[in-house]
């Protein structure tokens, strides 16, 4: 059995496909990890759950900050950007199977010393840590309260872990370290605007796996997210999110020998200039 980690995919369904038969992807045998991001802004995002949802337990997903956005927009709240490509999703007539299976997606999945988050996670917090706050708003995301979550889910508040939190403002800390981070302060404060590789940010703000005395430093986090990034895969951290959506590559690693596969993707957008 091989476990393929793979890169933010935004709805790019047919890049997948490539990937999936460049490892020789066998349902029975393999299981697939994916970073989040499963759609939105890509061609076929409707074409992308159905067949995540088809591979049952072969197929274990972290939930991005796009697919809250659509989980979101299914529940009547947020608006819809012009970047966004979710109508076909929102208009299927499986749609309410799709979201429901979205919706009981993990915010972090944990297996041996591999932690799998979308974004990050803060420097002050352990690997046990964050699987305990993963599953504290995961029992909201999948419980019958939902809806008030998705409510207020936007925001930049807080930007400052706090134990003592409560209620909305915890659920939005925890949710969005989990599917937003990139840059914070040595102390933890999350930078929420700043997109551009390491090295162009203002001074003051460092990407989070770099925090000095971070703890859960040992534990060897598989993210996304972070497209400007780029493909790391050293011994604490792969990184995958290689920028199929701009052009880009697809990218898996296989977790048993940290092996890489990519396939090259049509570019269905065009870059933004990155602040």
């Amino acid at each position: 059995m091989s476990t393929y980690a793979i890169g933010d995919l935004q709805g790019c369904h047919d890049s997948l496909l490539r990937l999936l038969d460049k490892i020789q992807f066998d349902a029975k045998a393999d299981r697939l990890w994916l970073v989040g991001d499963l759609v939105n802004r890509g061609p076929d995002s409707l074409g992308v759950l159905r067949l995540l949802k088809s591979l049952g337990d072969a197929a274990i997903s972290v939930l991005g900050n796009h697919d809250l956005h659509l989980l979101a927009l299914a529940e009547g709240y947020g608006r819809i950007h012009k970047s966004d490509t979710l109508e076909t999703v929102l208009a299927a007539p499986d749609r309410d199977e799709l979201i429901h299976w979205l919706r009981h997606q993990r915010l972090a999945w944990r297996e041996g010393n591999y932690l799998m988050v979308h974004a990050g996670v803060l420097p002050g917090w352990t690997a046990d840590d964050a699987m305990r706050y993963a599953q504290e708003a995961e029992a909201v995301l999948q419980g019958p309260d939902y809806r008030a979550f998705f409510e207020r889910m936007y925001g930049n508040t807080p930007t400052l872990w706090n134990e003592s939190l409560s209620g909305i403002e915890r659920l939005r800390g925890i949710v969005n370290t989990f599917t937003r981070l990139r840059y914070c302060s040595a102390a933890g404060e999350i930078e929420f605007q700043h997109k551009c590789a390491p090295g162009l940010q203002p001074p003051g703000w460092l990407p989070w796996f770099e925090v000095p005395g971070r703890k859960s430093a040992g534990t060897c986090f598989v993210i996304g997210h972070w497209s400007t990034l780029g493909l790391i895969n050293r011994q604490d951290l792969i990184a995958l999110d290689t920028g199929c959506l701009w052009g880009n590559q697809l990218t898996a690693i296989r977790l048993e020998d940290r092996r890489g596969f990519a396939v090259k993707c049509p570019q269905t957008r065009r870059p933004k200039a990155v602040p």
